[in-house]
């Protein structure tokens, strides 16, 4: 008579022990999936910050934690493959739902502070179901360990095959699903996949027909549910305007919309307006725009070389190139790109288009200019490393001689809400001899800094091509030089730069207005 193997487990067929194995990966690469998606879907309202990664990683690894324990003590009492594959399937189903129920859970939790509200959104949306899945890898080990004299391989083989599924998940999630599909999509074929995986286990292994036709209805609904909220979400109608183009990136949702009644077409990433275009006239109706080329101008002699780094949709680049100036420009999203081309009239060939992150461009760079404009925008702030005094040093010695570095940033000089203005005031100082701010008090805050000492006006403000829906905010913002407490602020660095933390109240106010005025009608 042949002998048992030590780890073969007795009533578990050959073919549903190496399918739990599957399982286990399966699971593990969902579980990477739905956190790192998650923080995705959240960023439209909350924005990118750490704050909201904070409360996504917690609410994963607390929903982990709770999974496990869980998912251990059931499998110590009932064994059942069945239930294991319940749970997976309640999962799949909840996570079809999340589609439909984001946007109206975010802006409810909106009304909360910044912290609070992405950390109950997360919790509402994702703790269920991530909890449900974490509930696999326990339920694994019992049904496939037979003796405790091989729990320890057990444990160690599925902890493996879990944590690669997770590799998996998030190498899917990063390279292939997110530059090429909405959100919404991905989380319904994670929805699917898991759907199928409970389904296949029903099938093939479970016997009674009751129950295989109640999990048939149940993948049928969740299926609905899916697709009900992808249309929810590719159908959204926002008030006077029509939609020219919509898709996703590894930088957010990207979308053009048109006006109906007049001349504006607006640039949104994550649903916050980012430029204001008037195509009839090929103008921009952004009032940066306008201050970023125009305090280059005025304070610069003569500019014939510039470092954009930002895009945006390269009204500002393509305004230098358009005079004769030779233009690099730093875009860290290749896909606003075309975009660009075909809705806002950018010519990628009157400029040379590097597509990487500021500060690698930085580090790496040897050309000399006499303007270096900073427009780096993630919705509603600038990346806090391209605000450093390292980061500004770096500037500094690509400028030539006489050269100005511009900068576009949301701020505040009211006091309890002027430490990012403050802070980027003071640090600018310990780098640059001269720094001047310009305001329209409309919430966009202009920096120009520069080696030399007086910073003045060397050239005449010509307001003869800026549009007349934002002329009189342009001339406004020109002509205001205000200056910050320095005492509210502090030097930025690339060790300590609380910005995030101290700037949070405005960052979360200016999103919420951004995210308000921008709310689908449907």
């Amino acid at each position: 008579m042949q002998k048992k193997s030590q780890n073969e487990v007795v009533g578990i067929p050959g073919g549903l022990r190496g399918y739990l194995y599957l399982t286990a990966a399966v699971c593990g690469a969902a579980i990477l999936i739905v956190e790192i998606l998650g923080a995705k879907m959240l960023a439209p309202f909350f924005g990118t910050s750490h704050f909201v990664w904070t409360a996504q990683i917690g609410v994963t690894l607390v929903s982990l934690a709770l999974g496990y324990y869980i998912g251990g003590k059931i499998a110590d009492r009932k064994p059942n493959p069945s239930l294991l594959y319940l749970f997976i399937l309640i999962a799949a189903i909840y996570l079809s739902l999340t589609v439909p129920l984001t946007r109206p859970v975010c802006y409810q939790f909106l009304k909360f502070k910044l912290a609070i509200g992405s950390l109950l959104a997360s919790t509402f949306l994702f703790f269920l179901p991530l909890m449900l899945l974490a509930t696999a890898a326990p339920f694994v080990v019992k049904l496939l360990t037979s003796s405790v004299q091989v729990v320890g391989g057990q444990v160690g083989r599925l902890s493996a095959i879990g944590t690669l599924g997770s590799v998996v998940g998030t190498l899917l999630i990063g390279y292939v699903l997110i530059p090429f599909l909405p959100n919404s999509v991905i989380m319904v074929l994670t929805a699917i996949c898991l759907m199928l995986l409970s389904a296949i286990y029903y099938f093939k292994w479970h016997k009674g027909a009751k129950v295989v036709g109640a999990i048939t209805t149940t993948i049928v609904g969740g299926l609905i549910i899916g697709y009900a909220g992808i249309l929810s979400e590719t159908n959204l109608e926002y008030k006077g305007v029509e939609e020219l183009e919509r898709r996703n990136s590894n930088f957010g949702l990207m979308q053009v919309l048109q006006s109906t009644n007049d001349f504006r077409r607006y640039y949104l990433n994550d649903f916050l307006t980012q430029n204001i275009y008037d195509p009839s006239s090929k103008r921009s109706l952004a009032l940066f725009t306008y201050m970023l080329y125009g305090l280059a101008r005025t304070y610069t002699e003569k500019i014939d070389d510039v470092l954009c780094i930002g895009l945006g949709v390269g009204i500002v680049p393509m305004q230098f190139a358009n005079e004769g100036a030779r233009v690099d420009v730093v875009e860290i999203n290749p896909a606003v790109v075309p975009l660009a081309q075909r809705h806002f009239d950018l010519k990628p060939e009157k400029l040379n288009i590097n597509i990487c992150d500021g500060r690698y461009f930085l580090n790496r760079c040897t050309n000399r200019y006499d303007a270096i404009i900073l427009d780096a925008f993630l919705g509603d702030s600038s990346p806090s490393h391209l605000m450093t005094k390292e980061a500004f040093e770096s500037m500094r010695n690509l400028l030539k001689p006489g050269g100005v570095l511009v900068i576009n940033s949301f701020g505040d000089l009211e006091t309890g809400r002027d430490f990012f203005t403050a802070s980027l005031q003071k640090t600018l100082k310990t780098v640059f001899k001269s720094v001047k701010i310009h305001t329209a008090h409309t919430g966009n805050i202009f920096f120009a800094a520069s080696d030399k000492n007086p910073l003045e006006f060397v050239n005449k403000p010509d307001f003869s091509d800026v549009h007349p829906a934002v002329q009189y905010n342009v001339e406004t913002a020109i002509n205001t030089v205000v200056e910050a407490n320095p005492s509210h602020g502090r030097v930025l660095t690339d060790d300590f730069n609380p910005v995030e933390y101290y700037d949070a109240q405005n960052r979360e106010r200016m999103r919420r207005w951004l995210a308000e005025y921008m709310k689908p009608s449907n």
